[in-house]
């Protein structure tokens, strides 16, 4: 490939890393937000939780791009740009599976471990932050680690937009070059490079906190 298209790949690929950054971050915190929800001693607390989570969790990350950009703007007048729509698309719907992975972890927690944090007189809040947390956060990792390569690989989705990810700049280019062998490889190459390199990342966080617990 000539230089010029290689600066479009090179693009896609930038775009993508924002993207991924962007999604990973609000579908984090809805994942802790809404996951802790659903520990919540309330009913009606761990309902609306349990219905954002169904609603999310049972729709096409694909069908709600599309609400997203082309269906919400004309209803309420405003239009996003692609990467915030991305980012809103896929962040709600990842975050909707990292809900379950923060629930069952906060619950694997030891009984005794919430109840020395009764016994000891703390609040709610005071238990979650400095007993439940500390202990659960180091068994997402693994999980949040499987989710966060699912986000990479949904992050092409976004190309239907007509953004400049990297599916859609090494589309352009193979229609450049009309040598599809070629340019998919190189596709499929760096999205595992990127893959690999999370993977390598969130395994040493994983070390850490399982470190700092112990």
């Amino acid at each position: 490939m000539t230089s010029g298209l290689w600066e479009t790949v090179l693009s896609g690929v930038w775009v993508t890393v924002q993207l991924l950054v962007f999604s990973a971050l609000l579908g984090g915190v809805v994942a802790f937000v809404v996951g802790i929800a659903r520990t919540h001693r309330r009913r009606s607390v761990r309902f609306l939780a349990s219905c954002y989570t169904e609603v999310f969790r049972g729709t096409s990350a694909l069908v709600m791009i599309f609400w997203v950009y082309f269906v919400l703007p004309p209803a309420f007048g405003w239009q996003l740009v692609p990467m915030w729509a991305g980012t809103l698309a896929l962040g709600l719907t990842y975050g909707a599976y990292g809900t379950e992975i923060v629930r069952g972890a906060l619950n694997a927690v030891e009984p005794a471990q919430r109840e020395g944090g009764i016994a000891l007189g703390f609040t709610p809040w005071q238990r979650l932050r400095l007993i439940l947390l500390p202990q659960a956060v180091p068994e997402m990792v693994p999980s949040f680690c499987n989710l966060l390569i699912e986000l990479l690989k949904g992050t092409a989705l976004v190309s239907v937009m007509g953004m400049g990810d990297l599916a859609f700049s090494g589309n352009l280019v193979r229609l450049a070059l009309q040598q599809s062998a070629e340019i998919y490889s190189y596709i499929l190459v760096i999205y595992f490079v990127i893959a690999f390199l999370l993977t390598r990342l969130m395994r040493g966080l994983e070390k850490r906190l399982k470190a700092g617990v112990a």
